[in-house]
């Protein structure tokens, strides 16, 4: 079985190269023509939208609900991204599987990864991996607008053309993300110094508990490739019991199954425990919702969490378009 997976991975990855060798160039864009752009998360094609307006038309290729760690080039991917003007991904390792295939790609078109714009020193180092770091920059509004800065210099440079117009919706769109991280910090604050606790599927929030003063505890790793051993299992049931943690959180693009262990294994202890919500880690919510763009999605985290650990904020989020219940 390993030789016959070993022998399809060689075949895959020719099929692959051949594709790419074989496609044509996209042609040039004409200036009244929109930019065709591809981006890998959800995150970053409502980033390309914001700021490219309607010079660009964005495809996103993880839509809600996806994995990106795990999350591997399908043929229709690689025909948009080869016929894209510009392709835009995270980096910081975290599209894992796909690193060989922009290595390539990368040789034949501009291929942005928009994180590793980031200082080093604003980066969390991966305990376990040298020169590797937590890739959930996202999660910290304040960091992500620097995300958003290598977008607009993306765009730019694809589109020299339309620069006013990208600096200005860029500008436009940071000041929300600003407003937002305002609100974070304000609700945050609000919840009780004891039970600044999250615990969570992965460990996709080192961000957020970093930037609002939060411990974070994830069943799995940075990763969701890692495994969640019995031993991590019965280590974070023991934080929940000694603690009084009373609520924990899933996430969107991970599976409950290891939380729903972690309320079992305490609630065979006497202690009963929780789920505080839904949050979105490295996917945003459906398509067309205000929680599937950049600012709902974070708007929702923030609030949730806020509010399932006795803190204090609206129950629609920092401009009222949050889903009733969410």
């Amino acid at each position: 079985m390993r030789d016959w997976t070993r022998r399809q991975l060689v075949v895959g990855a020719a099929a692959l190269g051949l594709m790419l060798s074989l496609a044509a160039p996209s042609p040039l864009r004409a200036e009244g023509e929109a930019l065709k752009v591809v981006a890998t998360t959800g995150m970053i094609a409502d980033a390309a939208r914001r700021v490219g307006g309607d010079a660009v038309t964005v495809q996103a290729l993880m839509g809600p609900g996806v994995d990106p760690h795990s999350y591997r080039q399908t043929r229709t991917d690689i025909v948009a991204m080869v016929n894209a003007d510009l392709v835009l991904r995270h980096g910081l390792y975290l599209e894992a599987q796909m690193e060989d295939f922009f290595a390539g790609l990368g040789k034949r078109k501009p291929v942005v990864s928009v994180a590793e714009v980031l200082p080093r020193d604003a980066l969390i180092a991966h305990e376990d991996y040298a020169d590797k770091f937590d890739p959930h920059v996202w999660m910290d509004p304040d960091l992500w607008s620097n995300a958003i800065v290598a977008v607009r210099d993306a765009l730019i440079e694809a589109r020299p053309a339309a620069e006013e117009a990208f600096r200005a919706n860029a500008a436009a769109h940071l000041e929300e993300i600003a407003a937002l991280a305002d609100y974070a910090r304000k609700v945050q604050a609000s919840v009780p110094p004891e039970a600044r606790v999250l615990v969570t599927a992965h460990d996709a929030f080192n961000y957020f508990g970093r930037a609002y003063g939060f411990e974070v505890l994830g069943i799995q790793g940075i990763s969701t490739q890692s495994e969640a051993g019995l031993q991590r299992v019965s280590e974070l049931v023991d934080v929940l019991v000694s603690r009084g943690i009373k609520a924990v959180f899933v996430e969107s693009s991970v599976s409950d199954r290891s939380v729903r262990a972690l309320i079992e294994g305490a609630a065979s202890r006497g202690h009963e425990v929780a789920i505080g919500g839904e949050l979105f880690s490295d996917a945003m919510g459906e398509d067309g919702t205000y929680e599937g763009t950049y600012l709902g999605m974070i708007d929702h985290n923030v609030t949730l969490i806020a509010r399932a650990l006795g803190g204090d904020a609206p129950e629609r989020g920092a401009t009222g378009r949050l889903a009733a219940g969410s």
